[in-house]
């Protein structure tokens, strides 16, 4: 007898490029006579380049499903009846990595968006991602109000957020991000975090770059022009340090007074997942080759996000940085989302308690915030 598929339609704001999407649209779950997945059906962001990468590779070339503009804009209503909702609301004014301003700065508020949409359309559930420093951001208050909120958004969901190390699912690159599922009280499940599945065999930069091997004619690929000062300086540090190391000749070393980032001018350790993809920043933040005196390529840094070689990033080079960095690693999105859909076809999976959340509900979760401080680092 065939099963029945059950299809959960997918809308997402601040979409990015794709990665979370990408990692939607490969998981799937199955009980002994329904097959459940998800179909990419409406997307949103404001970023030219980006709603061309995600129209490209999430819904096969048509622009008409991904609506390019400010969320502030978006009459809810008029957009296509959902199921689930995906956000990775901006990060800018909740990283531990600046002013931290929470929701006094410009990105902040910008979550609630994502409420207006649940308002409006009701999910049977939803997918939240932000930086670890949302924990901390306004003295641990903006994260309570965010937990309430989501709790409360249209009929009311059941939330599991959890603080995920990415590298601890496949993806070859230490990526620290918070995700809150939220699955509608009225279904009566409740999400279970799932278990790490590298945590004890992690996959080091030099699988993801080297098995197999970026074909030459792959897209993305082209090389950043190194100065002469870059590469010599490079020759002089060994694979896992960074400007700082001690052997550096001092004629090459940087001139800098105050704060020194960990990531300038840091190479690879061939051994290890990646340190933390970026989206932006100056000379010395591209990311550097353990061996080669040189910075990793746009597919090299797509390949430590887990994205595969076929999907495309348009615009310019810098451009593509900037959406790479941006992205939720896909192998990291259907570990999460994967489990999702187990939860609604009652299969089960090995689970770990939330570092998060002990409770059934973001009201009694929210309790547990007191005094939290931020877990880890991450750079934006």
């Amino acid at each position: 007898m065939k099963k029945k598929e059950i299809k959960f339609k997918l809308a997402e704001l601040f979409s990015g490029p794709g990665g979370l999407a990408l990692g939607a649209i490969r998981s799937f779950a199955e009980n002994k006579d329904t097959i459940y997945g998800i179909e990419p059906v409406w997307a949103n962001d404001y970023d030219a380049d980006t709603c061309k990468t995600y129209a490209r590779n999430i819904h096969n070339g048509n622009g008409k499903s991904v609506v390019c503009g400010h969320v502030q804009e978006i009459d809810f209503k008029k957009v296509p009846k959902f199921d689930v909702l995906a956000f990775g609301f901006p990060c800018n004014d909740f990283s531990v990595v600046g002013e931290q301003k929470g929701f006094d700065g410009k990105f902040g508020p910008l979550y609630s968006h994502g409420v207006r949409a649940i308002n409006t359309h009701n999910p049977k559930w939803f997918i939240a991602e932000n930086v670890s420093g949302l924990q901390s951001a306004n003295g641990g208050e903006a994260f309570k109000q965010i937990l309430r909120d989501l709790s409360e958004a249209g009929k009311g969901y059941i939330l599991t957020p959890h603080l995920y190390k990415f590298e601890e699912y496949g993806v070859p690159q230490q990526r620290h991000r918070i995700v809150i599922i939220g699955i509608r009280k009225d279904l009566g499940l409740k999400f279970k975090v799932p278990a790490p599945t590298t945590k004890y065999n992690y996959v080091s930069a030099r699988m993801a770059l080297e098995s197999p091997r970026i074909p030459d004619n792959a897209s993305n690929q082209e090389l950043t022009k190194q100065s002469l000062g870059v590469i010599e300086r490079l020759k002089h540090i060994p694979a896992g340090e960074n400007a700082w190391y001690e052997g550096i000749p001092k004629h090459l070393r940087l001139n800098v007074k105050g704060a020194r980032m960990s990531q300038i001018y840091k190479r690879l350790d061939p051994n290890k997942p990646a340190y933390t993809i970026t989206g932006s920043g100056g000379g010395g933040t591209h990311v550097y080759h353990w061996s080669e005196h040189r910075a990793l390529t746009n597919r090299e840094r797509a390949r430590l996000q887990s994205f595969p070689d076929n999907f495309v990033f348009e615009g310019s080079k810098e451009s593509a940085r900037k959406q790479i960095g941006m992205a939720v690693p896909p192998i990291g999105a259907q570990a999460v989302i994967s489990a999702v859909l187990k939860t609604f076809a009652g299969v089960s999976y090995e689970s770990i308690e939330s570092k998060l959340d002990g409770e059934a509900n973001a009201r009694e979760a929210v309790s547990l915030f007191d005094g939290v401080k931020t877990m880890t680092t991450v750079v934006l």
